[in-house]
């Protein structure tokens, strides 16, 4: 099975230019943990909610003149979307993440998660193991 097949296309992203409340805003309303960040329609990276808890209201900086392009995980891991499932998860386990953007020559086009992938029956094996990569990680 590809990635496409599976994958999220309705995807919510941000301009490098974007500020703190607006991430935020996108994250409550599509109640999302990862908003990724494109510049002239490529990707270039990608916004945690962990990344504004850590990387500006820990360090006690302004939310409204922070921008996505000062925060982001620059090259974010992502995948193609002509790639196969098992890939996704291989690459979920080694980088410990639970979602991926999905790229098109460099253009964004979807998302896939460790959900997307446990919801295929045929990949609970797969999702098992790249969740067993990620909580390895975490106990670290």
């Amino acid at each position: 099975m590809l990635v496409r097949e599976i994958m999220s296309t309705d995807v919510s992203f941000v301009d490098v230019s974007a500020k703190i409340p607006e991430i935020a805003k996108i994250m409550k309303q599509k109640d999302i943990g990862a908003v990724p960040v494109l510049q002239n329609g490529n990707l270039v990276g990608i916004i945690t909610d962990r990344d504004i808890v850590v990387r500006v209201l820990a360090d006690n900086k302004d939310v409204n003149t922070v921008t996505a392009e000062q925060i982001m995980t620059v090259d974010p891991v992502s995948i193609e979307e002509n790639s196969d499932v098992d890939k996704a998860t291989e690459l979920m386990g080694e980088y410990q993440i639970k979602r991926l953007p999905v790229i098109r020559n460099g253009r964004l086009v979807g998302m896939v998660s460790l959900g997307d992938i446990a919801i295929e029956n045929i990949h609970i094996d797969e999702a098992g193991e790249a969740l067993s990569g990620i909580s390895q990680g975490i106990r670290h």
